[in-house]
């Protein structure tokens, strides 16, 4: 049986932000995918980054290095 792979999701102040973000990292090969804000973590509308935890420093860096600010990660 496949192994389940964890997923992340980062949450912005911005569209832009989000939309920035899947950009730079899937230059860096990093799997990512911009879909709905959960529920669970927000009752604002908008689009949250979703990723591979594994991939979660990658995405940080990506973060840091572009100086894009955000809300939060969490773990889904």
């Amino acid at each position: 049986m496949d192994e389940i792979k964890k997923k992340s999701v980062v949450i912005f102040y911005s569209t832009s932000a989000a939309i920035r973000t899947e950009s730079l990292s899937k230059k860096q090969q990093i799997e990512v995918k911009l879909i709905p804000v959960p529920r669970h973590l927000s009752s604002d509308c908008g689009i949250c980054l979703s990723f591979y935890t594994d991939d979660l420093e990658k995405i940080k860096d990506v973060l840091s290095k572009n100086n894009i600010e955000f809300d939060a990660i969490y773990d889904l």
